[in-house]
């Protein structure tokens, strides 16, 4: 079972004030990850639905995805679960994930860390595989955020 913890940082110009209504306007978020298909609001700030829509290796996979936000400190802080499964695969995901903002220089400090396992088919195809799959995502992610958020360099 391929399973990893993750952990990124960016420093961006804009205030934790005007970095917090971007970051939890999931829509826009999910628009930044090539893999996330449509998200459905179950309810505001607490429960969605997605589907991930990839390819690994000869797999194509298309998981249903429920996320749970599992704490939220309003202006700084989201910690969220996110599980699923692709039956035609028999693979399952999950994730355990915290978004945190820290005033940092004038502008802010955005911090992703979390946890990631695999299991089922998808999984076979290796740890090294998988986790290039999650670097891809959080490059995807950070690249969007920088542009959005006026990234520091």
């Amino acid at each position: 079972m391929p399973s990893a913890e993750f952990s990124r940082e960016i420093d961006v110009s804009a205030s934790p004030e005007k970095c917090w209504p971007v970051l939890i306007d999931v829509d826009k978020v999910a628009s930044w990850v090539s893999i996330v298909g449509d998200v459905e609001e179950i309810e505001h700030l607490s429960r969605y639905r997605t589907v991930l829509l990839d390819r690994f290796g000869p797999f194509k996979l298309k998981a249903d995805v429920d996320v749970d936000v599992t704490d939220l400190e309003e202006g700084s802080r989201v910690r969220f679960h996110a599980s699923g499964t692709d039956r035609q695969v028999n693979s399952t995901i999950d994730v355990e994930a915290e978004l945190r903002l820290e005033p940092h220089d004038g502008g802010t400090r955005i911090v992703v860390s979390g946890r990631y396992s695999v299991i089922g088919t998808v999984a076979t195809m290796g740890a090294g595989t998988i986790q290039k799959k999650a670097d891809t995502i959080l490059e995807e992610f950070f690249g969007a955020a920088a542009a959005e958020l006026g990234a520091l360099v």
